[in-house]
């Protein structure tokens, strides 16, 4: 019989081990390595399959962030590879914590989700209007794949989904449960057809346990950040039987000698003592900036728990309230989050605004950090369609001077 994760033995993460969890984390993220994954759409596949998956967000400020997860990871990562991979059937669309794209080998474990908004036990609408809804999947059935666009438009509509007329709402809903998928995206305009039309012949299609479901869940999580907490294993999934099965689980591989516990200020992260044993990988010396939306930023108690790096996206935050800006950035070098950067991609002028840019506490001398920050910058404002850059603030401002002379020198600023 497995005991309780309290009663087994806890290895204490001192400071100098501190470190070497991180990089072990950065390491399982793919953001360790200048192409973990490989490049192109090869290196797309891989990345996802790896993550699990890739959380969709609309803000468009910059580049949209399922977008810039990839980008983080694969190097030559474009926009349009997103669409293909949805197109090739790599990847479908639905809901893992949030709207994202997840690996279509992953299917079996969106059912039942699907299954409680066809039965009602969670609503997505929850004035259905089933005989719409039959109405749309036979006119998919006779006429093929249907665009957003083709239902009709609400007029004056801010844009959100409540707004959506009938039809619209009865796609989404049909979606939802399951009935429809999406086979392509034009921007946020997405395609539906039905499912069975964009299964890959043999998908696995029968709905998991929520044993079956957990163990996926653990095997997924620790693949991709090496060491995960309880708490991390469901993270957002509001299904009691599921958190249960969860911790079943880890207490069975605990007792079996497949995990171990590891505790760091009162946190306790479970990995695999082979992970742990294994030579750490070493920081790189790469800054990235990461999307708020980020697998590696996105479990924001473990981020603090794990960097003492304190993030919130402040775009849903009051302006008046706001600390670093509408939609500041993480910014990682080497195994720290050094600081946040607020972005804004002015696209019909070609040129990136950096708003305001925070640095943090950090144990990095300024000239490296300014080194670093601007040897990134080009790339990154690359991949906005961006080739100029223009820095507004710094923080601290004894930065300010000596990182615009390092712009200068390498771009148009």
């Amino acid at each position: 019989m497995a005991g309780s994760p309290a009663s087994l033995p806890t290895v204490e993460i001192k400071s100098v081990d501190r470190a070497r969890l991180r990089r072990l984390a950065l390491g399982a993220q793919g953001l360790l390595q200048r192409e973990p994954f490989g490049r192109g759409m090869s290196g797309a596949r891989k990345a996802i399959r790896h993550l699990g998956y890739v959380q969709i967000d609309t803000i468009s400020v910059v580049e949209r962030a399922h977008h810039h997860v990839f980008r983080s990871r694969v190097p030559n990562f474009t926009a349009e590879m997103s669409n293909r991979l949805l197109k090739e059937r790599s990847i479908f669309e639905y809901w893992a914590h949030a709207a994202a794209f997840l690996p279509m080998e992953h299917f079996r474990f969106s059912l039942p989700y699907k299954i409680r908004y066809r039965s009602g036990q969670t609503h997505w609408v929850r004035s259905r209007d089933r005989k719409l809804m039959a109405e749309l999947l036979r006119r998919i059935e006779r006429e093929g794949p249907l665009r957003s666009r083709d239902v009709e438009q609400p007029k004056g509509s801010s844009g959100g989904w409540w707004d959506w007329k009938p039809a619209k709402k009865a796609l989404e809903q049909l979606f939802m449960e399951g009935e429809l998928m999406v086979t392509a995206r034009d921007g946020f305009e997405k395609t539906y057809d039905l499912t069975e039309r964009v299964l890959p012949e043999g998908t696995n299609t029968s709905s998991p346990t929520h044993a079956e479901f957990a163990e996926h869940l653990l095997d997924q999580q620790l693949a991709c950040h090496g060491a995960v907490t309880l708490k991390g294993i469901t993270y957002q999934r509001r299904d009691a039987d599921l958190r249960k099965a969860a911790k079943a689980a880890v207490e069975s591989r605990l007792a079996a000698g497949e995990l171990m516990q590891l505790r760091l200020d009162g946190e306790t992260f479970f990995t695999a003592p082979e992970v742990w044993e294994a030579k750490a990988p070493r920081a790189a010396r790469a800054l990235r900036i990461l999307s708020p939306f980020d697998n590696a930023v996105i479990q924001r108690e473990r981020l603090l728990s794990l960097f003492d790096y304190d993030y919130q996206i402040e775009c849903y935050v009051p302006e008046a309230k706001r600390q670093y800006g509408y939609f500041c950035l993480p910014v990682l070098f080497q195994d720290h989050f050094i600081g946040r950067v607020d972005c804004k991609a002015h696209r019909a002028e070609k040129r990136l605004e950096l708003k305001s840019l925070h640095f943090c506490e950090h144990p990095f001398a300024d000239g490296e950090l300014i080194d670093a920050l601007a040897d990134a910058l080009p790339a990154f404002a690359e991949f906005q369609g961006c080739d100029r850059v223009d820095l507004t603030a710094v923080s601290p401002t004894h930065l300010e001077k000596p990182l615009r002379r390092k712009l200068q020198s390498q771009l148009e600023v």
